[in-house]
């Protein structure tokens, strides 16, 4: 249900400015915040993997809340978000808005590398060997 980027591109070169995929139009930035409020609430992993980053990263309005990104990030893992499991696993291993954990890191970049993420595979490996030197 994706819409390439050569069809993308090809839209925005005939000046449509909507979504290429639906033609709806863009949403304004102030409705953006509430439709994926909307997505969270109706339980949609990638809209509170997108919140979640809209909070750790204070963007769209939004104070910057780690805790609350991690509270959606959580929600989001438990339905299976590889990206919120990527997210997480990168907050553990460098620990600057958060407490440190290595487990917890390597749990969660095994969990998205298991469901494909190659960056996640490559932070397993790195991580688990970090965490083997440490010990």
């Amino acid at each position: 249900t994706l819409v390439c980027d050569g069809c993308i591109a090809a839209a925005e070169k005939r000046g449509m400015n909507d979504c290429p995929f639906c033609r709806a139009p863009w949403p304004k930035k102030s409705e953006t915040i509430s439709m994926i409020e909307k997505r969270v609430d109706a339980g949609d992993p990638m809209a509170m993997f997108h919140l979640g980053n809209h909070y750790n990263n204070g963007r769209h309005g939004l104070e910057k809340d780690v805790a609350r990104a991690i509270e959606l990030y959580e929600r989001a893992t438990e339905l299976d978000s590889k990206e919120a499991h990527l997210n997480l696993g990168c907050l553990y291993r460098v620990g600057a808005d958060v407490e440190q954990d290595r487990a917890k890191a390597i749990r969660h970049f095994e969990a998205a590398a298991v469901e494909g993420d190659a960056f996640a595979r490559h932070n397993s490996a790195f991580s688990s060997t970090m965490l083997e030197t440490t010990t």
